[in-house]
């Protein structure tokens, strides 16, 4: 027997350590080759470590949340093969003796058409099994199922229409307890029961009930935009515009465009409003620059990368269209689809996840009436547009009057770093980005 210490890889990031977010693999367990340790991550990018040899798994560096250093003993195994046999590449040795890493305790596992690019599901993979030896004990068999309860079949065995039963079970009432004035139970009798006999095993329907408390670690993704938005509150002095932008005739020209796509993606309201910002960055540069507070430098980007905020099941993350001003609005829904689909599955790469000038975030249907986005730092700018809701405005007709008629009405709020953005200038930019969105025909003017 030989034991290998795996260390942590340089992940070529320019990191220095990285945090344990999932193991999968206990001490005890057996491994093979290329077989998946643990997944780390760096910056919003994870990485999963696999073995560069087979054996037992003998210790391992830590718990979830945990940070491991570059070059610090990650896994030690032991292997197969005779003492000093293994010549591991220097990537992957540690100087430690055995002994070094902390024993683990437990072993973790991590659960963690407006706009409906942004809302991404969960994939789960399932743990490798621990190795279990063949003299081990086989597991007793499975008990025999229990006898239907005397209630349930006492219940069964009243009469009641289909539609005194259908009531009774969605109020969560066994018809065994209900009394009845004749040969069957009635809405009568169940409305007397409800009134009088509620002490007998009846709960209102949705009562709250007492739960258990849930401490929950914060690690992985969770902590790093905890630890962002801190950085963010504590360091930006935030403001936030909000106005209302008609986007009727907005809408009216996306429906016209998606009936005639063809092979085309779908378009949400998102390509149009990335185009329109593209439009009317250039008169307002000061939105689209990142401000480096430590050396005392803004940079007015003459790009837009632009950080589109998407909610996945490890929590929010920012991908970033690059050079979104290149782009027509069938390439932002193409790559709007790419971006989502790779963070919702975790397969957006790092230089994915980082560089953007200016971040947009919604809520999608959910926008409610106005939001007060948390800037994405360095940037010193994010835009939030809101739910679209229709209610009746007045609108000058031709004799000079008012006519009543419907509107599709927006929210847009923008939060800005008020060390770098007044607020004459982001309600002047606001103002030349709704020029846009209400007269949609000057999206695809030159």
């Amino acid at each position: 027997m030989a034991r290998f210490t795996f260390k942590l890889p340089d992940i070529g990031e320019g990191i220095s350590e990285a945090e344990i977010v999932a193991w999968h693999v206990a001490v005890g367990d057996r491994v093979e080759e290329d077989q998946g340790l643990a997944d780390m991550m760096t910056d919003k990018a994870t990485v999963e470590m696999e073995s560069p040899v087979a054996g037992v798994v003998v210790e391992l560096a830590g718990e979830v949340g945990d940070q491991v250093s570059i070059g610090a003993a990650l896994v030690v195994i032991e292997t197969d093969a005779a003492e000093g046999t293994i010549e591991p590449s220097p990537e992957t040795v540690a100087d430690v003796a055995p002994g070094d890493l902390p024993a683990e305790e437990t072993r973790t596992e991590e659960v963690e058409e407006q706009f409906e690019a942004e809302t991404p599901g969960a994939e789960v993979i399932d743990a490798p099994q621990p190795f279990v030896s063949s003299d081990v004990e086989k597991p007793a068999p499975a008990p025999e199922p229990v006898a239907e309860s005397a209630s349930a079949t006492a219940s069964a065995r009243v009469l009641a229409s289909p539609a005194v039963r259908a009531r009774a079970a969605d109020l969560g009432v066994d018809l065994g307890s209900v009394k009845s004035e004749g040969d069957r139970v009635r809405h009568a009798d169940l409305d007397a029961f409800l009134r009088y006999g509620s002490g007998q095993g009846y709960h209102a329907p949705h009562a709250s009930r007492a739960r258990a408390d849930e401490p929950i670690k914060v690690i992985g993704m969770r902590r790093r935009i905890a630890e962002n938005m801190a950085a963010s509150k504590r360091a930006i002095p935030h403001f936030t515009y909000v106005d209302e932008i008609d986007v009727t005739a907005l809408e009216d020209m996306r429906a016209d465009l998606n009936a005639n796509r063809g092979g085309r993606p779908k378009l949400t309201m998102l390509p149009l409003m990335i185009v329109a910002i593209c439009k009317s960055i250039p008169d307002f540069p000061m939105i689209n620059a990142r401000y480096d507070d430590e050396a005392g430098v803004v940079t007015r980007h003459g790009s837009i990368h632009l950080g589109m905020a998407t909610q996945t099941p490890a929590g929010l993350m920012v991908p970033v269209i690059r050079d979104a001003q290149d782009l027509n609005v069938w390439q932002l829904a193409s790559e709007i689809g790419r971006l989502a689909e790779a963070a919702r599955t975790g397969k957006a790469k790092s230089e994915e996840l980082s560089g953007s000038t200016l971040t947009i975030t919604s809520l999608g249907p959910l926008g409610g009436i106005a939001t007060t986005p948390v800037i994405n730092r360095p940037e010193v700018a994010i835009i939030g547009p809101n739910k679209i809701v229709e209610r009746p405005v007045f609108a000058k007709n031709s004799k000079g009057g008012d006519d009543i008629v419907r509107a599709k009405l927006m929210n847009l709020s923008i939060s800005c770093d008020h060390r770098v953005v007044d607020g004459w200038d982001a309600a002047s930019y606001v103002q030349a980005l709704k020029k846009y969105l209400e007269t949609p025909v000057l999206l695809f003017a030159d």
